[in-house]
């Protein structure tokens, strides 16, 4: 008989449940809840001014318009008037589902180097200790490097531990967009990495895009390292629960609906991301076509037809990756859910083979990167399964029909 080691899953639950005691006696004494007074962040005072502004005699329509309003709104303007906007309002505008792409990326530029500008005098000013100095300065090095030419940075929000959207491609054309979800300790500062690159947001779609258009230059596709909520830090509550994933989803479905066009979309979703994803499936737009979850802890439901999503649902996990010590369980609001990538689940399950451990799906030459890639540019009959997965085998000789 063959034995198992239960001791990292134990240790794993008997953190989870020492955490739900500290945030129970955290909530029942006060502490969760804040009461300060703080100024606006510097998005809310942009889209303050924006909500008092006008132009040339026209009042400036609700910056959270349907989509296809602030469309129709930007494409009355001339370059000139759209320009203005953009210098007047760089922050409401760059982070403006409805604004033309182009000039979402031009607002974020002048935001960047506004704040890159703050962060310089920061990193100088004796009010600061030596750790906030230090801090500025690396804030202020990661904005310069986002302003980097030819870098397209469709969302940009400095406040806290920042948030940032960056598109690989050309959306306006792009007949397929990718949109990577990464998971825990993402912020502007682990947005792109020099050391294991393709572990960050950046280095993974930015690999996913490359290996799109290896496997058909031709296609017209699109990638977007989505790092635009606010992922949990550590292994903590936060990533524990489904709060962040909640908040999270409204904003990734915020984000579909507004891409240019009718491109279809495909969601690849990392470690947390995939509770993201699962928490956003039934609230998305039809155009969603794939969801792909790697390294997932769950995706806040038993099945896969409990996502209530049109779209194929596809998983995968290296041996090596230490997720699948987590309990795939939920209990009393903690924990995520079955594992995405048992039988009972119902995801078809993807070959990750060659990926290493939990942050390699997106290393090149991976299986696991050739698989996310076929699906990117819908040659579903190019992946491959995994080898103990008839579903995904039985689904691909039907064409990949949901």
């Amino acid at each position: 008989m063959t034995s198992f080691d239960t001791t990292p899953q134990l240790n794993v639950w008997r953190a989870l449940l020492a955490l739900a005691v500290v945030f129970v006696m955290l909530a029942t004494s006060g502490w969760t809840a804040l009461h300060s007074h703080r100024a606006p962040s510097p998005l809310q005072a942009s889209r303050s001014a924006w909500e008092h502004g006008s132009l040339a005699g026209r009042k400036l329509p609700d910056p959270d318009s349907a989509p296809g309003l602030l469309a129709h709104f930007f494409g009355s303007l001339d370059a000139q008037q759209r320009s203005e906007l953009a210098h007047r309002y760089p922050l409401a505008v760059g982070n403006m589902n409805g604004a033309p792409v182009t000039l979402r990326y031009s607002a974020n530029r002048l935001a960047l180097k506004h704040e890159r500008s703050v962060e310089r005098k920061r990193m100088h000013d004796n009010r600061l200790s030596s750790l906030g100095q230090y801090d500025a300065g690396r804030r202020m090095h990661r904005y310069a490097a986002l302003m980097d030419k030819g870098r397209k940075i469709l969302a940009f929000d400095p406040n806290g531990s920042g948030r940032v959207a960056e598109v690989f491609g050309d959306l306006d054309t792009a007949r397929r967009v990718s949109v990577v979800v990464p998971g825990v300790d993402t912020d502007l500062l682990t947005f792109q990495r020099t050391y294991k690159q393709y572990s960050a947001p950046v280095g993974m779609a930015g690999s996913l895009y490359r290996a799109e258009r290896d496997a058909d230059p031709a296609a017209r596709t699109a990638v977007i390292a989505w790092a635009d909520y606010t992922a949990p830090s550590g292994l903590g509550i936060d990533s524990a629960t489904a709060m962040r994933a909640e908040e999270g989803a409204v904003r990734l479905n915020a984000l579909v609906r507004a891409l240019p066009g009718s491109s279809e979309v495909a969601l690849y979703c990392h470690s947390y991301g995939s509770v993201l994803c699962g928490v956003a499936a039934s609230s998305l737009p039809s155009r969603v076509s794939d969801i792909a979850v790697a390294g997932s802890p769950g995706m806040r439901t038993a099945k896969a037809a409990n996502l209530h999503t049109g779209a194929r649902v596809w998983a995968m996990r290296d041996a090596d990756d230490w997720i699948q010590d987590v309990p795939h369980m939920e209990l009393g609001g903690l924990g995520h859910g079955a594992d995405p990538v048992s039988k009972g689940f119902g995801a078809r399950v993807l070959s990750a083979e060659g990926a290493k451990g939990h942050a390699g799906y997106f290393e090149p030459g991976t299986e696991s990167l050739r698989n996310f890639a076929e699906i990117g540019i819908g040659a579903y009959r190019a992946v491959s399964c995994a080898r103990d997965d008839d579903a995904c085998r039985t689904g691909l000789s039907a064409g990949a029909s949901v």
